[in-house]
């Protein structure tokens, strides 16, 4: 799970790996709190749920709020 973020086909999808990590700690801590996931978990953790549905693009960075990656289901 973790070595599908050294391609460079993910980092450059979400635009850097900056992004990319923005994205998977702001999509973690939502599942954190709560949040369903967008795929089917098994016995993921909500950290590889969140790596596996950036990888699938059930989610991406949102350039509108720069503040940080925002969830476009």
């Amino acid at each position: 799970m973790i070595q599908d973020l050294k391609n460079e086909d993910i980092i450059n999808k979400v635009g850097g790996r900056f992004r990319l990590t923005a994205l998977i700690q702001k999509r973690w801590k939502q599942l954190m709190m709560g949040a369903r996931p967008l795929i089917e978990p098994g016995r993921m953790t909500p950290m590889e749920i969140a790596i596996r549905e950036i990888i699938e693009g059930k989610i991406a960075y949102n350039d509108a709020e720069d503040g940080g990656g925002e969830q476009d289901a």
